[in-house]
């Protein structure tokens, strides 16, 4: 049926059957919101950061694919998007997008007034994000801040303040993406190479692994002591020494800077991020 195959198209347009997208969003943003409530923080705001994770994320592949979809018809991973093939018309994609926006942000209504201010700051990075790669050397930096937002806005949230403990796990949080995102931008470079376009991956050139893995240890690193006097329990520094095992072997996926390898450690990150969150939430309880 028509409406069926409507329906699967703006699934693909919002990469449903992709989860690890909203994963790497979800993990960060659920552990700040454990530790700004110490513990778990009621079914409400559950509910509100889950579903909200979920909604902007595809809200940003909407606008993404259609600020890149000139680009992305000349890239191997990205050449069959509904947007770029015309399966979905822009303005299809942009009321889609536009719809999932409002309905993330009628969840934060829900929550206080600051919340719904720093939603609208990153509703902003999010709309900036796609044409960062035009003009900044390392545009991943803008997509770990717009990734970011749900820690601030987890502790506005449930405190109704901004402890600088909030910007911490945010700048922790900016080494991940720092990190995953390059191995992302290694599997387009030869693209992007072609059609002059700036990633972290074409930035750093030789030194893209060594530093992917410095950004990572920064990022562990940062939560590690932040969270110190925070987070009761060995769970936790079981959680980071996972984690930390990742790294390592991560490392052996994208040494070789082949296009599979780099590929399926940027879409296995999500359970780096898990392990952290997991680790934090089971300090908590266990306590």
């Amino acid at each position: 049926m028509r409406w069926r195959k409507k329906l699967n198209l703006y699934l693909a347009l919002i990469r449903w059957d992709r989860p690890a997208g909203w994963l790497l969003l979800l993990w960060p943003t659920l552990g700040a919101l454990w530790v700004a409530a110490g513990g778990f923080p009621g079914w409400h705001l559950l509910s509100v950061f889950v579903l909200g994770t979920v909604l902007m994320r595809s809200a940003g592949c909407c606008i993404n694919d259609v600020a890149d979809r000139e680009f992305d018809k000349h890239v191997k991973r990205t050449a069959a998007r509904p947007v770029t093939t015309g399966a979905v018309t822009v303005k299809e994609a942009l009321m889609v997008g536009a719809l999932l926006a409002l309905l993330s942000f009628a969840l934060v209504l829900t929550t206080n007034a600051l919340t719904m201010g720093l939603s609208c700051a990153a509703l902003a990075i999010t709309l900036a994000y796609p044409y960062a790669k035009r003009y900044v050397s390392m545009p991943q930096a803008v997509l770990g801040v717009a990734f970011g937002m749900g820690i601030p806005m987890a502790f506005a949230a449930v405190r109704g303040d901004l402890p600088p403990l909030a910007w911490l796990l945010m700048l922790g949080n900016l080494f991940w993406v720092l990190a995953y995102d390059t191995e992302y931008a290694m599997v387009d470079r030869d693209d992007d190479l072609k059609l002059g376009l700036k990633t972290s991956a074409i930035t750093l050139g030789m030194w893209d692994v060594p530093v992917v893995m410095l950004f990572y240890l920064a990022s562990i690193s940062v939560w590690t002591l932040a969270l110190r006097d925070y987070v009761p329990g060995v769970p936790f520094y079981i959680g980071i020494a996972v984690a930390l095992a990742q790294v390592a072997w991560h490392f052996t996926l994208i040494r070789s800077r082949s296009r599979d390898g780099c590929f399926k450690a940027f879409r296995l990150n999500h359970w780096l991020g898990f392990s952290v969150y997991v680790g934090i939430a089971a300090s908590y309880f266990f306590r």
